[in-house]
């Protein structure tokens, strides 16, 4: 008995060590990004719409996002018949939020900017991280629920930081952290689809905001290569 427990601690360790040996960020993150299609794939993307069905306190609500790869992003979320716009360029960006008194285009701040823009980037914060300026870090594998999780923090050049949880079986990023000036917003991601364009992504997300508020957000809709404008994201006069 006492050697097969011998055994099975030598087993677990060397699983162990399987998993973790020789495993840097960039290995980490090459594996992420072939697992949701490749960089050739995702290089061949250059908009999405995808429509979603948002649940918060009790309500159903919908929600439209347009991405033009690069060089826009933007949210339009109807909340009770009340519409609030996010956008981020590679300019800047803008928003309009009614239940926060702003009913006209307004220029967006620029720790909300900086905190948002990565969503401009098909891939997000991971592909090509060093070209858009961020610098990673492994930091170890984190149990989430029955999963075991690489966690790699991404800072920007604007000390944004991101923390990314990668499956270490998928290799598809399960939760995701953004720290902006000490607030936190957190999502973790479920129900991973293949899209007949050949990308990967999480079609349900569980949104935590800082004041504590949980949505759901279930996506109904995947578009690729829609025709899109890049006037379609410039803040209206």
């Amino acid at each position: 008995m006492k050697k097969l427990k011998v055994c099975m601690l030598s087993l677990t360790l060397l699983l162990s060590a399987t998993i973790t040996h020789a495993q840097t960020a960039d290995e980490v993150i090459a594996r992420h990004i072939a697992a949701i299609g490749g960089k050739e794939k995702i290089a061949q993307i250059i908009s999405i719409n995808v429509e979603s069905t948002i649940e918060v306190m009790g309500s159903s609500n919908s929600n439209k996002v347009n991405i033009l790869n690069g060089k826009g992003y933007k949210s339009e979320f109807n909340f009770g018949g009340t519409k609030i716009i996010q956008c981020f360029t590679d300019n800047g960006g803008w928003f309009i939020n009614p239940l926060m008194g702003v009913s006209a285009p307004t220029v967006m701040p620029n720790d909300d900017y900086n905190a948002g823009k990565d969503d401009m980037f098909v891939g997000g914060p991971l592909l090509d991280y060093a070209a858009k300026g961020n610098t990673v870090e492994l930091k170890g594998i984190e149990k989430l629920g029955d999963k075991d999780a690489f966690k790699i923090v991404v800072t920007s050049p604007q000390h944004i930081v991101n923390t990314e949880f990668i499956d270490t079986t998928t290799y598809y990023i399960i939760k995701a952290v953004r720290n902006t000036n000490g607030q936190e917003t957190s999502a973790v991601y479920t129900n991973f689809k293949t899209t007949d364009f050949g990308y990967t992504m999480a079609y349900t997300a569980e949104i935590t905001l800082p004041q504590g508020l949980t949505i759901t957000s279930t996506v109904s809709k995947v578009e690729f290569n829609p025709s899109t404008d890049a006037a379609a994201f410039d803040m209206p006069k």
